[in-house]
């Protein structure tokens, strides 16, 4: 496996498992447990890291389905808002957008990595990155996020990403699956058929980002909200993380960081 250099940090390849902490900017998100106001943000990193996070993400846009849509502007003030806490905190920080003119501003700041959920599907945004020398995380999709229905599309989308990749030079990346319902054609039983099949993934030879962390095809009844998912979602990761996940992104991230604690000493004696 290629592994992927995070602000020195390897992630895959014999590298014990990453956790990345989700720190959520926009009031917007689907699970109101992870919004942060800019005031709060240098303290909820602090705390998460000290819980076992490796690394934060940072989003400022909700993408949930039926999210309401907020400006590249307002995106961007959020997020750069966010950045100016953390700087000189020495903490490693990512930034979850999908729009150049976001990164754009967020290299101003303390940054170590890209979270883009299209996958380098926009124009420039992987010649922007690259030429930053900034790792990222990169879900699968085609042209937009989430566009990649059922397991044999998103190993095309995933494949497409590869090659995107190294038409921009960008060497250090994850690849994540893109488990959850980002459109309406998406639906819960295909996010369980990602999950089944986790480990196809790995025949890139990259490391793998499990993103499941409180997401509705977890949900035990239609009207189990977010806030009900996490003992589902940390069943999940468990079983993720035994099909191959090199990092697991997570809003709880004590309660995470002690599933991969025990799954990684089960994996020791080859269990």
């Amino acid at each position: 496996m290629f592994p992927c250099r995070v602000n020195g940090m390897a992630v895959g390849g014999g590298a014990p498992v990453r956790l990345m902490g989700v720190i959520n900017c926009s009031p917007e998100s689907f699970f109101s447990g992870s919004f942060t106001r800019p005031a709060d943000v240098r303290s909820r990193a602090e705390a998460m890291t000290d819980a076992g996070a490796d690394i934060i993400d940072l989003g400022a846009r909700s993408t949930a389905p039926g999210s309401p849509a907020i400006s590249v502007a307002e995106e961007t003030e959020r997020i750069t808002r966010a950045l100016s806490e953390l700087d000189g905190s020495g903490i490693t920080v990512s930034v979850d957008t999908r729009y150049p003119e976001v990164l754009d501003a967020c290299l101003s700041h303390d940054l170590h990595a890209v979270n883009d959920i299209g996958g380098f599907s926009t124009p420039g945004y992987a010649a922007m990155a690259a030429g930053a020398g900034l790792p990222a995380i990169l879900m699968a999709a085609c042209m937009e996020p989430g566009d990649a229905l059922g397991v044999e599309m998103t190993v095309r989308a995933l494949q497409e990403i590869v090659t995107r990749c190294e038409d921009a030079g960008v060497k250090e990346y994850v690849l994540d699956p893109g488990i959850g319902l980002w459109t309406p054609a998406r639906t819960v039983e295909m996010d369980w058929e990602l999950c089944r099949n986790f480990s196809r993934f790995r025949e890139f030879d990259r490391p793998l980002l499990a993103a499941i962390s409180r997401k509705t095809f977890l949900r035990a009844t239609p009207e189990q909200g977010p806030e009900a998912r996490l003992p589902a979602t940390l069943g999940m990761t468990a079983l993720l993380l035994r099909q191959g996940a090199d990092m697991v992104r997570a809003h709880d991230v004590a309660e995470t960081a002690e599933v991969i604690r025990v799954v990684s000493r089960m994996n020791e004696h080859g269990v």
